[in-house]
């Protein structure tokens, strides 16, 4: 997850690791909070800010209409500050020794968005998507589109695959040593992949 991100994220260990290509290629859920109204260098509230909106803010339908675009299988550009790897070395790494490095569209897939809630400038989505899709281009790309710009505020992961926040477990909860009873099988897959699951 991203610095700024919260929320699921699937531990394995031991043989669980065979889980892990299973995982990635799961349906993944978001919850975005998006400022309509300012870009950042990192297309996030980590970075600085690089712009404010003198925009007149759009309609919830303009909105509505614009997400229509970024909906399905589409190329999507990753934020320079990102682990993308060029020529060996990481994007965000190039990019706070002040290059630009330059990062090719990539093929991702997002199943749905929807409006949560709309209060100029902020934004709440609930994202659907697959692996490999940032958060972060879809707020700069939407705010692109709508020409006020956009910046991702607040990031939380509700759901990997069949694994959602109720089932969650906070690190610092975790007993020591985990036991039988601390984890969940894996749908699908072999019956000793398993992950941990929250405590009754």
């Amino acid at each position: 997850l991203d610095p700024l991100a919260t929320g699921v994220l699937v531990c394995c260990l031991g043989r669980a690791t065979k889980a892990i290509p299973f995982l990635m290629d799961t349906v993944k859920i978001y919850r975005a909070t998006i400022d309509l109204a300012s870009t950042s260098n990192t297309d996030d509230l980590e970075g600085t800010v690089t712009s404010v909106s003198v925009a007149a803010p759009p309609t919830r339908e303009r909105i509505e209409a614009a997400l229509t675009h970024f909906q399905g299988e589409i190329l999507q550009v990753p934020p320079i500050y990102s682990a993308i790897q060029i020529d060996g070395k990481r994007a965000y790494k190039l990019a706070r020794q002040g290059k630009t490095p330059e990062l090719k569209a990539r093929p991702v897939r997002i199943d749905e968005v929807c409006i949560e809630s709309y209060d100029w400038p902020e934004l709440v989505l609930t994202i659907t998507c697959g692996k490999g899709t940032y958060i972060r281009s879809l707020a700069r790309d939407l705010g692109a589109a709508l020409g006020t710009g956009g910046m991702l505020t607040g990031l939380i992961r509700t759901r990997v695959g069949d694994y959602s926040l109720d089932l969650g477990i906070a690190p610092d909860a975790l007993k020591e040593p985990v036991t039988p009873e601390d984890l969940l099988p894996i749908p699908t897959t072999p019956p000793a992949v398993t992950v941990p699951r929250s405590p009754e």
